[in-house]
């Protein structure tokens, strides 16, 4: 995995060992969402949600986002992000968290947003789990993004799910944009 574009472009990301259930972003995904979002990545606020090694984020940084926050449970992609901010110089500019998004609020999330909320969201969620078993976590953690209040005024969220995953859009929230990559679907929201 390598940075796309921006400060870092073609830089290398630390990825995780391939016996973990992390499956990273393809390059096409992320270089056709970055460039949906391009006019609003320079100087953005991003929470990064089931960010794996933080391969979304970092491309964001790297093309000019103020500041990331990135939220995992597991202890081997935490670990990969704090490598990878340092491998790119971008410690400054980020947090990288522990958190099980399905089990509590997200409420804590708020005050790493400069207190106006996240300009983009992005979620990846895990499609399948170690026994390849369908999992089905948008919508869950999609209401608790919601009901926390979490996305700025003019924010976005970006959420990224396997196209058999139906998730339902809570009542704040409008699906404006979709995109479909293989069997992969991306919905784009923002605030009705």
């Amino acid at each position: 995995m390598r940075i796309i574009a921006g400060t870092a472009r073609g830089r290398k990301i630390f990825s995780v060992s391939k016996n973990l259930p992390v499956k990273p972003i393809s390059d096409r995904i992320k270089q056709s969402v970055f460039d949906i979002i391009r006019p609003r990545i320079t100087g953005a606020v991003m929470l990064d949600l089931f960010a794996g090694t933080g391969n979304v984020s970092l491309e964001a940084l790297s093309r000019g986002a103020l500041k990331v926050v990135m939220v995992d449970k597991e202890p081997a992609c935490l670990k990969a992000q704090r490598r990878n901010l340092e491998h790119l110089g971008f410690t400054q500019r980020a947090k990288s968290l522990k958190g099980d998004l399905l089990s509590k609020e997200l409420n804590w999330l708020y005050a790493y947003s400069e207190g106006e909320g996240y300009d983009i969201i992005f979620m990846g969620p895990p499609y399948r789990d170690i026994n390849n078993n369908p999992l089905k976590f948008s919508s869950p953690v999609l209401d608790k993004v919601a009901q926390a209040g979490l996305l700025a005024k003019e924010g976005i969220i970006i959420l990224q799910h396997h196209k058999t995953e139906t998730f339902d859009t809570p009542q704040t929230l409008e699906v404006y944009r979709e995109e479909k990559y293989g069997d992969t679907l991306v919905h784009f929201l923002r605030n009705k």
